[in-house]
């Protein structure tokens, strides 16, 4: 139960910063979604990170692994506002905007990812 806590706790924190990041103006002319495209970026890095150190130090899924990477990271990313605003560029026949967005998104992503676990690997 005290684990539920820790993964709460942390959805909180995380899901507050997302709302936060939300709320940067950062539109552009073709309706590009940055800001989401960013936080997920952002929460890759850091969940590589956590695993990574996590691996190296034996923290296996103590109470901080599970704050920060199911917790944070999990309130912090949006993968249902990542499908959501794919499925509106292409509804607005912006079907090559969103093609670029699932693209870059899952690239970037997994780069961010990678680059977490190499920082904390070296």
């Amino acid at each position: 139960m005290l684990n539920c806590l820790f993964v709460g706790i942390g959805g909180f924190a995380g899901a507050i910063c997302r709302y936060l990041m939300g709320m940067i103006p950062l539109q552009d002319k073709s309706g590009f979604p940055w800001i989401t495209l960013c936080i997920n970026a952002i929460g890759a890095f850091v969940i590589g990170l956590v695993t990574a150190a996590a691996a190296k130090n034996g923290w296996g899924d103590s109470h901080l692994v599970l704050f920060l990477k199911t917790g944070v990271c999990g309130g912090f990313t949006t993968f249902s506002t990542f499908a959501l605003e794919s499925s509106s560029l292409m509804k607005q026949g912006k079907t090559g905007t969103a093609a670029v967005y699932m693209v870059l998104s899952v690239g970037i992503c997994l780069a961010m990812v990678m680059l977490g676990q190499k920082l904390i690997v070296k």
